[in-house]
């Protein structure tokens, strides 16, 4: 089907986004093509020549956007609000309509893969060049951290988390970029995700900080039409802040449950980097566990522990809060915005029983605090064992329960699962700087690209898995 090319967010007007100018790069190599990406948006018939002019160039699309935007918002970052932010290195390059999603339900009825179908997709870079909102940067990513990202959403998406997807990295073999945090001076690439929605937690904050409620009341009725297929057109200003909160919580919610249960540990979980479709997004310092253990963190720069691993749920809901109090600028009477609020912490404990259970390929009782207290208790021995993370969910999966400890062997006994054959898939710093150290050293991808096929073939055996806790996410409201 061929590309449909849309431009949805100029609707929003001048407020929400300043033009931006791509860097004229010079010598561009592709190293990374994602042609499953591709295919859900018409575009897997691209050139070599035309994906360079697209995503190394970034010559418009006719009926797309005419120029890149980079997108205004503000936000708390470590809990200190920053009003000096905005798409610095970064900015929405395209839009178009998702025509076709790999990962669809097969169960899916014709509603839901027609809602699925029409769904619009953002193209949005990184390094890219400087905006108005750089400040002192350079506007530059460096390879390596193309590479992580790259890995990042690779393996979330191969364990059922919502996350962008990579879509084409560029390496600029004329840059020589210098950061603190790298050896300098670094490669530089140029990335551009695929995402349903580049619009953030503090996107909302910024305009409650600039009072201007019309431009809040615009934006939430431009979410509910545009993501979440809800016509609101019938709705009062309370009514739809009402209806596009309590959707954002839920799918929130569900990301967060799903990260706790893949053991990842985002790193930077501030308001600028919440995506109100519930996608995850925005990788830097990210790590997955290597035991269960709460106070992992993985940002060397995160001394309090503010994102560590376990407490991620509770920095979502802060963060959940932060978007609450924005919206508070249109809606008359805060109470319903309180108690939608309220609700989040149920959802969570509910989607992390369904996510268990969906990593374990294990069938729940029927019994919800049966079901809960198995959860609790393999989490309790798995932390008190500190085993690797990743063996109960492989073990179970497999139906090797004999790899286990006796404690969880005796836990999971009689429980009726459905296993399948698959290898252990984890993502623990050491192998990514194994990855990364072929290339800079060698300029040999090969560990990369096994390591993606074998995470691509693990994505293509979970589309066959009921996942009812996943595919929630995507539902029309």
């Amino acid at each position: 089907m061929p590309f449909k090319p849309r431009k949805d967010h100029l609707d929003l007007g001048p407020h929400f986004y300043h033009g931006a100018t791509p860097v004229d790069f010079g010598d561009l190599k592709l190293r990374y093509f994602n042609a499953r990406a591709a295919q859900s948006v018409g575009l897997e018939h691209l050139s070599q020549d035309e994906i360079e002019r697209r995503f190394g160039r970034f010559e418009p699309f006719d009926g797309s956007l005419p120029q890149p935007l980079a997108l205004s918002y503000h936000g708390h970052q470590f809990g200190v609000y920053n009003p000096e932010i905005g798409d610095g290195r970064g900015f929405l390059y395209a839009q178009c309509q998702e025509i076709f999603n790999p990962s669809h339900d097969p169960q899916d009825g014709p509603q839901m893969r027609k809602a699925k179908q029409g769904r619009l997709v953002d193209f949005g870079t990184k390094g890219s060049g400087t905006t108005l909102y750089s400040r002192s940067g350079d506007g530059r990513l460096t390879l390596k951290g193309a590479i992580r990202e790259l890995l990042a959403t690779s393996m979330l998406a191969a364990q059922g988390v919502s996350t962008s997807r990579t879509f084409t990295i560029f390496e600029d073999l004329d840059a020589r970029l210098y950061r603190s945090d790298e050896p300098s001076p670094a490669r530089g690439a140029i990335l551009t995700r695929l995402s349903h929605a580049h619009i953030r937690f503090g996107t909302f904050q910024r305009l409650a900080y600039k009072q201007q409620p019309v431009e809040i009341e615009r934006l939430v009725r431009y979410c509910l039409r545009r993501y979440f297929h809800v016509d609101e057109t019938q709705m009062d200003a309370n009514a739809a802040v009402c209806a596009f909160y309590a959707e954002v919580i839920r799918r929130t919610a569900l990301t967060a449950a799903a990260w706790m249960m893949a053991g990842f540990v985002h790193g930077v979980l501030n308001t600028d980097n919440m995506n109100i479709t519930g996608e995850s997004f925005d990788y830097g310092p990210w790590r997955w566990v290597p035991t269960y253990d709460g106070a992992f963190t993985a940002a060397y720069f995160d001394t309090s522990g503010r994102y560590a691993y376990g407490r991620q749920p509770q920095a979502v809901a802060w963060n959940l809060s932060a978007l609450g109090q924005a919206l508070a600028a249109i809606h008359h009477d805060t109470a319903p915005l309180s108690e939608l609020l309220q609700g989040y912490s149920a959802q969570l404990q509910d989607y992390t029983i369904d996510q268990f259970f969906w990593r374990m390929r294990l069938t729940p009782s029927g019994n919800r605090q049966v079901d809960v207290d198995l959860v609790e208790a393999c989490l309790k021995q798995l932390k008190a064992e500190q085993s690797p993370f990743e063996d109960l969910f492989h073990a179970s999966s497999t139906g090797r329960l004999d790899r286990l400890s006796q404690p969880l062997q005796d836990l999971l006994a009689g429980w009726p699962g459905d296993p399948i054959n698959h290898d252990p898939e984890t993502m623990l710093v050491e192998e990514v700087e194994k990855i990364w150290a072929a290339i800079d050293a060698q300029d040999d991808w090969g560990p990369l690209n096994e390591k993606l096929r074998r995470l691509e073939h693990l994505y293509d055996l979970r589309q066959a898995w009921k996942a009812p806790a996943i595919y929630r996410m995507e539902r029309p409201i």
